[in-house]
């Protein structure tokens, strides 16, 4: 453990100084579906495990990473099909599926030997910390992988909008928004075979087009504290570590 973690320290002092980095601290919204992998459901192993290898690729750079994990591969809240519930009781329900993906991408990523905290919107000590700014910051710094789980801690907001409040919180760089295509479309490109990309975007355009990018409580936070989004396939791999260091991957929502 303590040569993993003297490697861990080598690479964050080593790599800044040789590597251009585009962005030093990221927010990745990470859904539950892209979990399930192709099963449908849950949590599929060879998926999260590829998740983590890739995490732990770009954590190698020096870049220091939180993460916003959905939980729509396991309970999806009020918009659960073919069942009928309170919309607080649900999002409630919602925020619990977070916190066990959380817990299962923790697990997949100290196996690769990348040190991690769980930080809860919703207190339950005996599996994770609450959330506390400073704490998570402080976490960040240390060169620990910081995954969000609970949302907000409130029913009504989705793990869209906590993404955008905690990238605010933490002073990231960037919000990563990992999707199952390449970008931002005027419509679903798995559906619709001519729809039109954008390279870039400003939040207003996404806002008046109702884009299905974030939801439009999370656009308008990021509009009004300038907060750049890219929206990039996560099924590429090496996606992630390709927008960290400058290219041009997927599409970036911007002021103008």
């Amino acid at each position: 453990m303590a040569a993993q973690k003297k490697a861990v320290k080598k690479a964050a002092r080593r790599t800044p100084r040789n590597a251009q980095l585009a962005y030093r601290r990221i927010l990745l919204k990470l859904s539950g579906e892209s979990l399930q992998g192709p099963q449908g459901f849950g949590i599929h192993g060879e998926t999260i495990q590829a998740i983590a290898q890739e995490l732990k690729e770009v954590h190698a750079l020096g870049i220091e990473i939180a993460i916003m994990v959905g939980g729509g591969n396991i309970f999806r809240g009020a918009r659960q099909k073919g069942f009928e519930i309170d919309r607080a009781t649900g999002d409630y329900m919602g925020m619990l599926a977070t916190v066990i993906n959380a817990l299962a991408l923790q697990d997949a990523l100290e196996k690769e030997g990348v040190f991690t905290r769980v930080l809860s919107a919703i207190e339950m000590n005996q599996v994770s910390e609450p959330f506390i700014r400073r704490r998570a910051m402080r976490h960040l710094e240390k060169q620990r992988v910081v995954i969000f789980a609970a949302g907000t801690g409130n029913p009504y907001f989705s793990t869209d909008t906590a993404a955008a409040l905690r990238a605010m919180e933490i002073k990231a760089d960037v919000i990563l928004k990992a999707t199952r295509v390449d970008g931002i479309f005027d419509a679903d490109p798995e559906k619709v075979s001519g729809a039109k990309f954008f390279a870039a975007i400003t939040y207003r355009d996404v806002l008046n087009q109702n884009l299905k990018v974030m939801d439009a409580t999370a656009i308008s936070l990021c509009m009004d504290n300038g907060m750049p989004i890219v929206v990039f396939n996560m099924n590429q791999h090496g996606n992630i570590k390709r927008v960290v260091m400058g290219e041009r991957v997927g599409s970036k929502v911007t002021p103008a």
